[in-house]
């Protein structure tokens, strides 16, 4: 087809008629798969690459029907998904999508807004800045705490990294960069054993390299040993490094231990380094008032990022990040452009200056509609109830003959292992617990996950679904137990 043709051919969108259709149908749809949901199995069970044999090696050239298209999301797209949804869903940090929070997506696709200044849709700023402020209040942050959403921690701990990096002004960074520069001593950020991998990440995206962060040693409940802390600040500014962040975390993946962060802020106040606090699954438990105590030594805290979407049944990605020093982190990213400027420029927040990203989603929506359907005090209920079967869980493990706790449970994830009588060998054990996780996942009713600690095999399971209810635990308990018992015998 020539572009002289294009004129003659169908254009436009989907007539609103039979949007309107097919919007109806996807609602009832999504409605029985929800209120259905515990029909399927938590994982599917396909061969890698099953799901691309059945799709088109090529696109088509003529446009299809929604019907069809459908049936392939059924018939083929369907088999191959993880139900992150699914009650039993108890592996990772669950996304748990609500419903406010869906119908809320539907509307953010619709409006299709790009909140990248305040112009370019004020509501998109203005809505992000307050339901931010609502969250520091519901998590008892300290109102120096300035918010901006971003999709997922990794950026945020990596914005917050360059602030960190940008806060050594004197050394250019901004403008003469890394690279080429035998003035630039060499850089060090410290965190735990156990934070999450994505802090190496983004020390690579940063140009600081592997070698720049140094893992400092863990105690006994896997926590942060600030005096190692300390000495290894000590022990690096004697060889030549440049010590400048530290990375705590509230809240880790694999036992959802807790840093010592005021000892940790203190230290960082008397040697001046930047302190960013991981609290991305943890953070969110302090909206009930018994739990605040994990967030003790925050005014010592220059960043932080806590993500409802991993228990705030948000629809990911939505990871709220908050900063004292705002300035540094527009130091570190804003650049002009002329056709985004505008005469409200000096009244106003333009996100767009405050990270790497241009382009961003309304991603404030779908947590006002959360916030405002559920209120604090709904939130601050399911949460508890999580922590309470959390708690009962560990309870049952730890009555357990044949099975044994493997750290303590601040939070809703529990870290567990099978010891029967019989096997004592660590290296029998680590076999054993693998095999029972395989049986567990393969029956497709409940989803589980793993960890090593101190060179253990570990299983974990993570209460945070919003449809996750007593029952489900109780019906995990049993099937994990038949499993070992099976191996057993």
């Amino acid at each position: 087809m020539s572009i002289k043709d294009i004129k003659n051919s169908g254009l436009g969108d989907m007539p609103i008629d039979e949007f309107r259709k097919y919007g109806h149908e996807f609602i009832d749809w999504i409605a029985d798969y929800f209120k259905n949901i515990e029909s399927n199995t938590v994982l599917p069970d396909i061969e890698p690459g099953e799901i691309k044999s059945k799709l088109a090696l090529e696109p088509p050239q003529k446009g299809e029907s929604i019907d069809a298209v459908f049936s392939d999301f059924e018939k083929i797209i369907m088999p191959g998904i993880t139900h992150w949804n699914h009650p039993n869903f108890m592996a990772y940090f669950n996304s748990t999508s609500s419903g406010p929070g869906i119908l809320a997506e539907m509307l953010s696709a619709a409006l299709n807004v790009n909140g990248m200044a305040w112009k370019t849709s004020p509501a998109a700023t203005e809505l992000e800045e307050v339901t931010l402020n609502w969250l520091k209040k519901m998590l008892g942050f300290p109102d120096n705490f300035w918010g901006i959403i971003y999709d997922t921690a990794s950026i945020s701990s990596m914005h917050a990294i360059a602030a960190a990096r940008e806060q050594l002004a004197e050394l250019k960074f901004r403008g003469k960069g890394m690279s080429g520069r035998k003035e630039i001593p060499k850089l060090r950020l410290y965190a735990s054993e156990h934070a999450h991998f994505s802090i190496d990440k983004a020390i690579i995206t940063l140009g600081i390299g592997l070698d720049g962060i140094r893992k400092i040693l863990v105690d006994d409940k896997f926590r942060m040993i600030s005096i190692e802390l300390q000495k290894a600040i000590s022990e690096d500014r004697e060889n030549g490094w440049l010590p400048f962040c530290v990375v705590a975390t509230v809240g880790t993946t694999s036992t959802t231990s807790i840093d010592p962060v005021r000892e940790i802020g203190e230290i960082c106040r008397k040697e001046n380094l930047w302190l960013h606090v991981d609290a991305a699954y943890g953070g969110i438990a302090a909206v009930i008032p018994e739990m605040k105590y994990i967030f003790e030594g925050i005014e010592l805290v220059d960043s932080i990022v806590v993500n409802p979407h991993k228990w705030m049944f948000t629809p990911i990605d939505l990871s709220a990040f908050y900063i004292t020093k705002p300035e540094i982190l527009k130091c570190a990213f804003s650049l002009g452009a002329e056709y985004l400027t505008s005469s409200e420029d000096s009244e106003v927040t333009n996100y767009m200056d405050y990270g790497l990203q241009l382009g961003r989603r309304f991603r404030s929506l779908k947590l006002w509609f959360i916030i405002r359907y559920f209120g604090v005090e709904g939130i601050q209920n399911r949460i508890a109830e999580h922590l309470r079967l959390a708690n009962e869980f560990a309870d049952w493990i730890e009555s357990h003959p044949d099975f044994e706790k493997m750290a303590p449970t601040p939070f809703s994830v529990v870290c567990f292992r099978a010891h029967p009588k019989n096997i004592n060998d660590e290296d029998e054990l680590n076999a054993f617990n693998d095999k029972l996780l395989d049986e567990i996942n393969k029956t497709g009713k409940l989803f589980l996950s793993n960890t090593k600690l101190n060179g253990k095999f570990v299983i974990r399971i993570a209460v945070s679904s919003i449809r996750t209810m007593e029952k489900n635990v109780k019906d995990a308990q049993h099937l994990i137990e038949q499993k070992m018992n099976e191996l057993i015998n």
